[in-house]
């Protein structure tokens, strides 16, 4: 049988690539049902499956999902109890942030890495609309970057605009198979553009009542790379809710955290409350950013 990449969802139907480089369009045979997982969407982009062609039609069907090597997930946001896939076997995860227009918050940022390093994938923070900012932004975001850069993602500020870094992020995505993701009117579509102009993703506008960015981008789809490599466009995020973490675990997605917990006192320390915590301590002495352990703790209440 033989086995594509998907490289389009609309929800009910998947474009699929096979090995010639072939795209066939295809649905799902039945119900399948993934380890256990509740997810809104049992096939994602990026995923390889097994299909075949539909008697006497010119589509097909998806027989089965090949084992993945990760997934980016998220609660669902209107079914709280099952998961949304937003992209498989992936390289590497690119969250494209923005300091203003619109505002991408730390607490956004730090669920989306947690999430993947709980998948082992790498994340690349990008930080657009670098020609909007003021000095105070820019100071601020060089803050931002020089956290996230000393705990070992690597972070950069971009702009679409006028190419500022792009040549940097064409190093990164080069050969690579890259989800990109962030909130709506953060520029995704428009650094893929400034990339390879001939693939010509729309672009949408900011509201300037609210300053948020309007869904151009309705599903998740991969694009080829005239330079090398290929990236998966997905719709603008809201929200980036936990799915499936553990309270236990939750510190380890945390690397600052994660290189200091084997210095407090007792092994199921929670770094809330216990006496001689490590990690209370070094955020006490700025060895850990202050905004990063408070965005860990509302993920605990959460």
């Amino acid at each position: 049988m033989p086995i594509g990449r998907v490289i389009k969802s609309t929800g009910s139907w998947y474009d699929v690539r096979d090995d010639a480089g072939q795209v066939v369009s295809c649905r799902l045979r039945g119900k399948i049902r993934l380890d256990g997982l509740r997810t809104t969407n049992p096939v994602a982009v990026g995923d390889l499956v097994n299909f075949e062609n539909e008697r006497d039609k010119e589509t097909c069907v998806i027989d089965k999902i090949l084992p993945r090597t990760n997934v980016i997930v998220r609660k669902s946001v209107n079914l709280s109890k099952e998961s949304h896939i937003i992209a498989a076997n992936v390289d590497q995860a690119v969250l494209v942030a923005t300091i203003a227009q619109p505002r991408t918050s730390t607490g956004f940022i730090d669920r989306f890495t947690v999430t993947a390093e709980a998948y082992h994938i790498p994340v690349v923070i990008v930080f657009n609309k670098y020609d909007l900012y003021d000095d105070e932004q820019k100071k601020l975001l060089d803050e931002l970057m020089g956290v996230y850069n000393n705990i070992g993602y690597q972070a950069f500020a971009t702009s679409a605009k006028t190419g500022f870094n792009c040549d940097r992020l064409m190093t990164v995505l080069k050969d690579k198979l890259s989800m990109f993701s962030g909130h709506s009117g953060v520029g995704k579509s428009a650094l893929v553009n400034r990339l390879d102009p001939n693939l010509d993703i729309r672009v949408g506008a900011i509201s300037e009542v609210h300053e948020k960015g309007k869904h151009t981008t309705t599903f998740a789809q991969m694009y080829q790379l005239g330079f090398g490599g290929y990236i998966i466009d997905t719709p603008g995020i809201k929200e980036f809710a936990l799915y499936d973490m553990e309270k236990d675990t939750l510190a380890q997605r945390f690397p600052e955290m994660r290189a200091l917990m084997h210095e407090c006192r007792f092994n199921n320390c929670t770094h809330l409350h216990e006496p001689h915590c490590a990690i209370k301590n070094a955020v006490e002495h700025n060895v850990i950013a202050q905004w990063r352990y408070e965005n860990y703790c509302n993920m605990m209440d959460d």
